[in-house]
């Protein structure tokens, strides 16, 4: 379980397709203190588990073995040796929660359509995947790369979100563009409101069906 509080940017050191799994390799230095091999950690968003883990002066190399699954999943096919990464390592029991909740399980990917400058601040405008609209509301949350934010406004097939300097300044959105993707992950919160919700719904239709021997007998069961 995350916070949705990215710790830095790593950068990512390579990416190389194996027989088995891919190995991506980030160089990190806040983020990568304490991680033992097992930790959990989140990559742009997405909960990795370390396979490795090397230090140096440099800071700290962590490794990971993404599945088939977890590269369609998300925008990890985009990676390349030199670029950076969202990174936070996993939340402790007594830890404060700046953020959200997140999980690391990446729901979809999105696309930037606008990332400029609005006065003092910057404004984000991404496209989910139109089954993921349902999830998004006005002030609600949502996991962008593993960055924790506000919604600001809803717009048709939009959601849109600002980003005050430090949030730019430290994560991988100062080389952001229009035209990336990024990993979406929506509101732990509104998922399980949903699934209760069809759970009930479910639940009164199945009650409200007369049994068979009632239909014969052209009488509801009561």
């Amino acid at each position: 379980m995350f916070s949705g509080i990215v710790e830095e940017a790593g950068r990512i050191v390579s990416v190389k397709p194996g027989d088995a799994s891919i190995r991506l390799v980030i160089q990190a230095k806040i983020a990568g203190r304490g991680v033992k091999v097992g930790d959990s950690v989140a990559v742009n968003g997405c909960c990795l588990t370390a396979v490795k883990v090397s230090r140096s002066g440099l800071g700290t190399k962590l490794h990971f073995d993404l599945l088939q699954e977890t590269w369609r999943m998300t925008s990890f096919d985009g990676l390349e040796a030199g670029g950076s990464v969202n990174l936070e390592r996993s939340l402790r029991v007594n830890d404060r929660l700046g953020g959200h909740f997140v999980t690391g399980h990446v729901d979809g990917t999105g696309e930037i359509v606008r990332w400029e400058k609005s006065g003092s601040d910057w404004v984000l405008e991404v496209r989910p995947p139109e089954s993921m609209m349902r999830y998004f509301l006005y002030k609600g949350s949502v996991s962008i790369d593993g960055i924790s934010l506000t919604v600001a406004d809803v717009l048709p097939g939009v959601i849109r979100c600002w980003i005050i300097p430090h949030t730019r300044d430290v994560t991988n959105l100062s080389g952001r563009k229009a035209g990336e993707r990024v990993n979406l992950e929506a509101d732990l919160l509104g998922k399980y409101v949903e699934r209760l919700i069809e759970a009930r719904e479910s639940s009164s239709a199945n009650r409200a069906l007369p049994s068979s021997k009632a239909r014969r007998s052209g009488r509801a069961k009561c």
